[in-house]
C-alpha cells in the first residue's frame, strides 16, 4: 500500500490531540492507526497467543493489508516509502498491543529494505510484491552458534559449483524460522571469501530449497508468539542470481539493516513498556491499601513519575537517532546503537517497576505485565547486545 494511502486510511480514525510533539499531522494519522490496529486487533489475543505459542500469522497479513510489512521500502518498489521515524511510531504503537508480534514484523521489514536497497531490478520485482503482502514470511540470518556479538566469525560457507552456490553451515536463534513452509525467504549471510567481514555475501534462499533443514521450536523466556529454529544448511543449493549484492559485501549490507532494526527494537521496547505503565497507572487508581488509594501514596507519585519520565528521554533519543538515519547522518549508525542501548534498557526496567506496583498480581499471567518483562528482556540481547 502506497504512503499516501496509509495515512488516508489512518485519518478516518478518531486522531488523539498531541500537539507538542512535534509530529506532522502525517505521523500523528500513522501512530493513530498503529494504536488502532493494535488495541483491536493483537492486544485481545496477545495473552493467548503467548499461552499457546501460537504465531499469529494471519494478524501480520492483517497488518501487512495496512502497509506495514514494507514501511521503509519504496514507493516505486511497492512499499509505503516512509520514513524510519514513522516506522519507530509505528512499532511502539504496535508493541503497545503485543512486542513479540511487532518485533517479528520488524525483522520482516528489516528483511525487505535490504531488498529494496541492495537487489538487483529482478529481485526487487520478484520479492518485494510478495514480502509486502507476506504472501512471504522473512527471516534474517546472521547469527550462529559460537558467533553472536563477533558476527564477522561466522562459518556458514557458500562454494561454487558450475552456476551456483552451496551452503553448509548453521545459523542460531532465527526468528519465524519453518513458518510458511516454502513460502518463507530466508536472508542469508555465508562465507564466499576469507575470514573477516570483507569474505561474507547475503543471499535470499527460499524456504523449500533442497538441503535447508530446522531445528526444534526453542522453549524461550518469552517471545512465544513467534517461532525461533536454527537453520541448518546442508550442501543447499543458492542460483547464481539468489546472491543479494556483490560478492562479499553482505556483512556491510547486514550492519546497514541492523541500524534500522536496531531503533525497531528499541521502539517495540518503549511500547511494551508504555503499555506496562499505564496497566500500572490503571491499578493504583483502583487499588486501596491503608484506607488511601495507592495512586494517593507520594512515594508511588515519585517512581511512576520516573518510569514516564525515563520513557520519555529514551523516545527522545530513539527519535532522534531515527531522524539521523533518515538524513543519512555520518553519527547515525552510533545514534542508532546508543538509542537501542538506552530503550531496551529502559523498557525492561520500566515494565519491571510496573510489575512490582501490581505486587503479585503483577506476577500473575492474567494481568499481562509478567509477559511484557519476559518478552522485553531479550530486546537487551538481539540486535546487537547491549
Amino acid at each position: 500500500m502506497r504512503a499516501k494511502c496509509l495515512v488516508s486510511l489512518a485519518r478516518k480514525l478518531a486522531l488523539s490531540t498531541y500537539s507538542t510533539t512535534g509530529l506532522t499531522a502525517e505521523q500523528l494519522a500513522i501512530r493513530e492507526m498503529a494504536t488502532a490496529f493494535a488495541k483491536n486487533e493483537i492486544t485481545p489475543f496477545a495473552l493467548d497467543w503467548d499461552k499457546d505459542k501460537f504465531f499469529p500469522v494471519e494478524t501480520l497479513r492483517a497488518a501487512a493489508a495496512l502497509g506495514l510489512a514494507a514501511i521503509y521500502v519504496r514507493e516505486e518498489s511497492g512499499g509505503a516509502g516512509l520514513s524510519r521515524l514513522d516506522a519507530a511510531l509505528i512499532f511502539e504503537a504496535l508493541a503497545t498491543g503485543c512486542p513479540t508480534v511487532a518485533a517479528y514484523l520488524s525483522i520482516h521489514n528489516m528483511c525487505a529494505w535490504m531488498i529494496d536497497a541492495f537487489g538487483s531490478d529482478a529481485q526487487r520485482e520478484r520479492w518485494l510484491p510478495r514480502l509486502a503482502r507476506m504472501q512471504f514470511l522473512t527471516s534474517y540470518c546472521l547469527t550462529e552458534p559460537g558467533c553472536g556479538s563477533d558476527a564477522a566469525a561466522l562459518r556458514t560457507r557458500a562454494v561454487t559449483r558450475g552456476d551456483s552456490y552451496f551452503l553448509t553451515g548453521e545459523k542460531q536463534f532465527i526468528s519465524g524460522a519453518g513458518a510458511g513452509g516454502d513460502e518463507h525467504l530466508y536472508l542469508v549471510m555465508a562465507r564466499t571469501g576469507a575470514e573477516g567481514p570483507s569474505g561474507i555475501s547475503a543471499f535470499l534462499i527460499e524456504g523449500g530449497s533442497a538441503g535447508l533443514k530446522f531445528g526444534q521450536n526453542e522453549r524461550k523466556m518469552g517471545w512465544n508468539a513467534q517461532p525461533t529454529r536454527a537453520v541448518i544448511f546442508d550442501d543447499c543449493k543458492a542460483p547464481a542470481e539468489s546472491m543479494l549484492g556483490p560478492e562479499g559485501r553482505g556483512f556491510a549490507m547486514a550492519m546497514a539493516a541492523l541500524d534500522g532494526g536496531r531503533l525497531n527494537i528499541g521502539a517495540c521496547s518503549l511500547g511494551g513498556a508504555q503499555a506496562a505503565l499505564d496497566g500500572a497507572l490503571a491499578y493504583t487508581k483502583e487499588r486501596k491499601a491503608f484506607g488511601r488509594r495507592l495512586d494517593k501514596f507520594q512515594a508511588l507519585q515519585f517512581r511512576l513519575a520516573d518510569m514516564a519520565t525515563e520513557l520519555e528521554a529514551a523516545r527522545a533519543l530513539l527519535w532522534r537517532a531515527a531522524s539521523a538515519l533518515d538524513a543519512g547522518a555520518e553519527d547515525a549508525g552510533r545514534l542508532c546503537a546508543m538509542a537501542k542501548r538506552v530503550a531496551t534498557d529502559v523498557g525492561f526496567s520500566v515494565a519491571d517497576d510496573a510489575l512490582q506496583l501490581l505486587g503479585g498480581y503483577g506476577y500473575l499471567c492474567d494481568y499481562g505485565l509478567e509477559k511484557i518483562v519476559r518478552d522485553l528482556r531479550v530486546h537487551r540481547i538481539l540486535e546487537g547486545t547491549n
